[in-house]
């Protein structure tokens, strides 16, 4: 097995690792705010804490990883996170927690801008998309696994020690990170030399790339295509990693065994989108070209995925609205490795700075959604009507992929 592939299984725990962090939040939802005394609308700044502070720290947090490498940059965010995930635990009022939160969105927002540096140059670029897909799907697998562990977990010693088990365990990840990975496939031992020459080789940045002015990144109207298309993107991604639970507790009436059941449902079928993405997208971009490639797979993916949101908003039956709610996620996570394959297509050596500015605009997008969920259901008692808003922006955001160009290097990228 080429090594490359050890160095993705630790970014799939890693990506793991951290929407076990993020999700928590919303599978212990109705034990937080009835401890602190919160209603929907100071709860979705609590949740939009993280969303915000994820938005304005990840371009910086990529622009770290671009310069000073990825193993310093993770190892010092995973570190960072899980401090403030422990810290979530010790929470007593509104306040508190909201800073806590927010610090916590801060060391989160250097994990997929960094894992993508390290893609970049470890992968043939033949393989960037699949490598981002498996990232993804871990993800999802994360997502899924949260309700199965951490509820029986708050069963037994409560919420907030559940906050403290999962800071432990991204702190351990973090020290085995620097321990163990190298920045350039030519510094690890045990990297074969064919290897080390086949990565270099067909790899999307080469040694003699050099750093774009940010002036010209921000000036690039295919970047702005891209982070415009990931902002609407996020506003049904962060339904999900958000508010699932409220939803389908407190808009459908469903138990916490059944809203646990659809929470996972909806991450694992989530996960084999991002898988089918990755590879669909490889697959047509040989077939046909990088820019069919990527295009196709966004358009269809987010397309489909809204129509699935207007009809879950729009159905009385509570249990066919969590089946479409769980389609939904399948279709949408179709596009979500192919975004950031996107970022390492244009930005190549400045991949960190790319998917940070791309990723900047999607929590920008989350932190919305957040909040205007909760301000809605809690001014309305409405809980649908959040899901024909989320499905509009995905129906915009499916048209964007037609003004992306994979194809289109950064001006001063040398090919």
């Amino acid at each position: 097995m080429p090594y490359r592939y050890r160095v993705l299984s630790v970014l799939f725990l890693l990506s793991t690792i951290t929407f076990l962090d993020r999700v928590c939040m919303n599978v212990v939802s109705k034990y937080v705010k009835a401890d602190l005394g919160l209603n929907n609308e100071q709860f979705g700044w609590i949740l939009g804490a993280f969303s915000l502070a994820y938005a304005l720290f990840e371009i910086p947090t990529g622009a770290m990883g671009d310069r000073s490498g990825p193993r310093r940059v993770l190892t010092r965010v995973v570190i960072w996170w899980s401090a403030f995930t422990a810290l979530t635990g010790t929470a007593f009022n509104f306040v508190y927690l909201l800073v806590v939160r927010f610090l916590f969105g801060m060391g989160e927002a250097g994990a997929y801008p960094n894992a993508s540096i390290v893609i970049a140059r470890w992968f043939p670029a033949v393989e960037v998309g699949r490598a981002q897909s498996v990232i993804w799907a871990a993800g999802r697998i994360g997502g899924a696994l949260t309700p199965l562990l951490v509820i029986p977990l708050v069963h037994s010693v409560g919420w907030r020690w559940a906050f403290a088990v999962l800071g432990a365990v991204g702190v351990l990840w973090a020290v085995g990170w620097y321990a163990w990975f190298r920045d350039e496939p030519r510094d690890k031992s045990g990297v074969a030399p064919a290897e080390v020459a086949q990565i270099e080789q067909s790899r999307s940045i080469k040694p003699n790339d050099h750093q774009i002015p940010w002036s010209t990144i921000i000036r690039d109207p295919n970047l702005w295509a891209l982070m415009l298309m990931c902002h609407l993107f996020f506003y049904g991604s962060y339904f999900f990693t958000n508010w699932s639970s409220v939803y389908f507790q407190e808009g459908r009436g469903m138990s916490e065994e059944q809203t646990k059941n659809f929470i996972s449902l909806s991450y694992f079928l989530g996960a084999i989108g991002c898988i089918v993405g990755g590879l669909l997208s490889d697959f047509l971009t040989k077939r046909y070209g990088l820019k069919i490639g990527r295009r196709a797979v966004g358009t269809g993916g987010l397309g489909l995925s809204a129509l699935f949101f207007a009809m879950a908003g729009l159905t009385e039956d509570n249990q066919t609205a969590g089946y479409l709610l769980a389609t939904c996620v399948l279709l949408k996570d179709l596009a979500l490795p192919v975004a950031f394959a996107v970022c390492v297509d244009i930005g190549q050596r400045n991949s960190g700075s790319v998917t940070g500015s791309m990723n900047f605009a999607g929590q920008l997008g989350g932190f919305f959604i957040t909040i205007i969920f909760g301000t809605i259901v809690e001014r309305t008692q409405n809980y649908n009507l959040p899901l024909l808003l989320i499905a509009g922006c995905l129906t915009v955001s499916a048209l964007l992929w037609l003004r992306i160009d994979p194809t289109k290097k950064m001006v001063g990228v040398k090919h």
